[in-house]
């Protein structure tokens, strides 16, 4: 089978990350202008091409003033490092919808490994809608991408103490992308 190219719906298509805040709970926020594209054979899903690019300056954590300061030099510095990019640069899959993916995460222009592990939801044909018409039906996918970082590999340093030795942010963050990616049309001839 070809090679098939499907591109990330940004309305459907969201990164969270969840960091322990002040030794007792976990504070959760969220990214709504996520881009991307996969390239994928289905019948040689190992050699898929997979890259994604958050905008970190819409952070979300439902506090103005906390998404002010993580938007801030003191965690993502948004002023000189407005994007992340993840450039997946090796696929292994562990079952028929269970794989793991590798590759290159840039936060404020520090590159580091990370692994992802992905879950493959399905695919379905929907309605495609564009300036109030339905022009479906497209080819959906849907998949569910988590992995764990430390900030300090990336540079998001800022933390201050609390009682006891405890910190205000963990250095250990966990994240989570839901992605819905719709296959690109070829145009007819």
């Amino acid at each position: 089978m070809a090679s098939t190219k499907w591109f990330f719906e940004p309305s459907h298509t969201g990164a969270e990350f969840r960091a322990r805040h002040m030794m007792v709970t976990y504070v959760r926020g969220q990214f709504k202008n996520v881009h991307g594209f996969l390239e994928v054979d289905p019948d040689d899903p190992e050699q898929a091409r997979i890259e994604a690019t958050i905008d970190a300056t819409q952070v979300y954590t439902g506090a103005p003033e906390r998404d002010a300061h993580l938007r801030s030099a003191d965690f993502f510095d948004v002023e000189h490092h407005p994007t992340w990019t993840f450039v997946g640069s090796r696929v292994n899959q562990l079952s028929a919808s269970e794989f793991q993916v590798t590759g290159d995460l840039t936060i404020r222009g520090v590159t580091r490994p990370v692994c992802l592990d992905v879950s493959y939801l399905g695919q379905w044909d929907t309605p495609w809608w564009e300036n109030g018409r339905d022009l479906g039906p497209r080819r959906r996918a849907g998949f569910v991408a988590t992995t764990r970082v430390n900030r300090q590999d990336f540079g998001v340093s800022w933390n201050d103490v609390v009682d006891r030795g405890g910190v205000v942010v963990s250095d250990l963050v966990d994240v989570a992308l839901d992605i819905e990616a719709v296959l690109e049309s070829t145009p007819e001839p």
